[in-house]
């Protein structure tokens, strides 16, 4: 008899299931949650903004920026930061920024280190903590000022046909 009753809950079960797969369809996000979002990862959600980068911005550390940022970043951001190259960019959920973006260069450099440092959870972006040393990360930070002109670098070299 208690399989009477369970067999009157299955269509109810089944007609909840698709209600809640019909509701969880992902869209792009209005200019409105856009710009909620990126000003509370700005103001909030990212620290350390008033940290300052200890290294001085010369030819050399923005170089050793670039070697670092070559070996970590460049996989996923492309060999000048702005994803030239890199296949998957655009289909991430949510897209790989081109770190020439207004919204990117729109973060001191302590918070610019924490991403690095950090990761950014739920994206794709990973913590670099325990493999880039401190110096390393900053200088990352210099060269993310200093990009060069998108595709300028080529593409990097496991993407290239």
């Amino acid at each position: 008899m208690w399989w009477i009753e369970m067999t009157r809950l299955v269509p109810v079960v089944v007609l909840l299931a698709a209600l809640a797969l019909c509701g969880c369809k992902a869209k792009a996000p209005t200019k409105a949650e856009s710009k909620l979002m990126s000003d509370l990862k700005h103001g909030v959600f990212i620290g350390n903004k008033k940290l300052k980068n200890p290294l001085p911005a010369t030819p050399q550390t923005i170089a050793d920026g670039r070697q670092a940022f070559w070996y970590y970043c460049a996989a996923c951001h492309g060999l000048d930061g702005q994803n030239t190259g890199v296949p998957f960019a655009d289909r991430m959920a949510p897209p790989v920024p081109s770190l020439a973006s207004a919204e990117v260069q729109e973060y001191t450099d302590g918070q610019l280190k924490t991403v690095i440092e950090d990761g950014v959870s739920p994206s794709g972006m990973p913590a670099s903590r325990g493999i880039l040393s401190d110096e390393e990360i900053w200088s990352i930070v210099m060269f993310l000022r200093h990009l060069p002109k998108p595709g300028s670098l080529g593409e990097p070299e496991m993407y290239s046909h």
